[in-house]
C-alpha cells in the first residue's frame, strides 16, 4: 500500500490534525492513556517565505511546524492529571537551537497554565511540559530508534529514589521522548515500534512515497495508514511537499556554500599565518646579523 511520506512537515500535520490519531500516537509513545486532548496556540505555526531556486518561478511559502496539544491523562488510580504535550520534527541537527527557543517560549508565557482553587483564592499552576522530538538524523552515539528522558528525584545524602511529585519541580523541568526515524530501519521489537514504521525511510518508493504492507499492522492502526493513503491524492499537500523539497534543497546548497567558503577563508588564513612565519624568521635573522655586526664593530673598535 502507498502513503504519503510523514517525515515531510505538510505530511505529518495532516496526520495529527485528526484528534482521534493525534490521540492515540500520543499515547502509544508516552505509555499513559490520553482521556481529551486539545490543539493548543495554532498561531505558533510559522510561515517562512523564500525565493524560489529557479528565478522564474514566484516566491514560494513554507511551513514550519510545531504542534502543540494540552492533554488530560488518565492515571492508574482513576485520577487525572493536565500536561502540555510539544511535538516538534527536525531534518537538520542545527535544529537543535529551534527546540531551545521553543521551549524557552513554553516556560515563559502564562497561557499554558491551570487555575487551582486553595483556601478561596485561585492561583495559576504552569501545566507541566512533555516533548516529543521525531529526528530526521541520527544521535551520536545511541541508536535506540524511541529514547526516553525520564527525570527523578534522589535524595543526594541516601541516594534514595523519592517518591512524591512537586509542583515546583515538575513546573521547571520536563520529559522527553526522541524518536530517531533512521534508527526505525527494520525494527518491529512492539507495537509502538510497529506503528511508528510508517516514518520508516526503508520503505521509500519514492522521496514522498512510501510502500508498505497494511497486514503488518494491527487494526488499532488502521486509521493512520488509511489517513496516510488519503495524503498521497490530496494535491495540495504533493505540491507543498515539492516546495519543502527545494527550499531544504536550496538551505543544503547555502550549507555547502557556507561550508566552500569556510574552508578558503581557513586556507588563507593558513598562507597568511605560514608567511608571517617566514617573516618573522627572516626578521630573527636580520636581528642576529645585526647584533653580530655590531659585534664586530666594537671589536674592531677595542683593536
Amino acid at each position: 500500500m502507498k502513503i504519503a511520506n510523514p517525515i515531510y512537515d505538510v505530511v505529518f500535520k495532516y496526520l495529527m490534525d485528526d484528534n482521534k490519531i493525534a490521540k492515540l500516537v500520543i499515547s502509544m509513545i508516552i505509555g499513559e492513556e490520553i482521556d481529551t486532548l486539545e490543539f493548543q496556540y495554532k498561531d505558533n505555526i510559522v510561515e517562512i517565505e523564500r525565493p524560489a531556486i529557479d528565478t522564474d518561478k514566484p516566491k514560494a511559502s513554507f511551513t514550519v511546524y510545531r504542534l502543540d496539544f494540552a492533554a488530560k491523562i488518565r492515571l492508574p488510580n482513576g485520577a487525572f492529571k493536565q500536561v502540555l504535550i510539544e511535538i516538534q520534527k527536525a531534518k537538520f541537527p542545527t535544529d537543535i537551537m529551534r527546540f531551545r527557543r521553543y521551549l524557552g517560549q513554553q516556560y515563559y508565557t502564562d497561557k499554558n497554565a491551570s487555575i487551582k482553587t486553595i483556601k478561596g483564592i485561585e492561583h495559576k499552576l504552569a501545566l507541566p511540559i512533555v516533548s516529543i522530538y521525531f529526528l530526521g538524523h541520527r544521535l551520536d552515539f545511541e541508536t535506540a530508534p524511541v529514547i526516553k528522558v525520564n527525570r527523578t528525584y534522589i535524595d543526594l545524602a541516601t541516594g534514595e529514589q523519592l517518591k512524591h511529585k512537586e509542583v515546583f519541580i515538575e513546573s521547571l523541568t520536563h520529559d522527553s521522548y526522541i524518536i530517531q526515524i533512521p534508527e526505525l530501519k527494520g525494527k518491529r521489537r512492539n507495537e509502538l515500534e510497529i506503528m511508528l514504521s510508517v516514518f520508516d525511510q526503508s520503505l521509500k518508493e519514492s522521496d514522498h512515497i512510501l510502500n508498505i504492507n497494511e497486514s503488518d499492522f494491527s487494526e488499532e492502526y488502521r486509521e493512520i495508514i488509511r489517513k496516510l493513503q488519503r495524503a498521497v491524492f490530496d494535491e495540495d499537500i504533493l505540491n507543498t511537499m515539492n516546495i519543502e523539497d527545494e527550499i531544504v534543497a536550496e538551505l543544503e546548497n547555502k550549507d555547502r556554500r557556507i561550508g566552500d567558503l569556510i574552508d578558503t577563508i581557513n586556507e588563507k588564513d593558513s598562507v597568511i599565518n605560514e608567511k608571517d612565519s617566514v617573516i618573522n624568521e627572516k626578521d630573527k635573522a636580520l636581528n642576529e646579523m645585526n647584533r653580530l655586526i655590531e659585534e664586530l664593530k666594537r671589536k674592531l673598535g677595542e683593536k
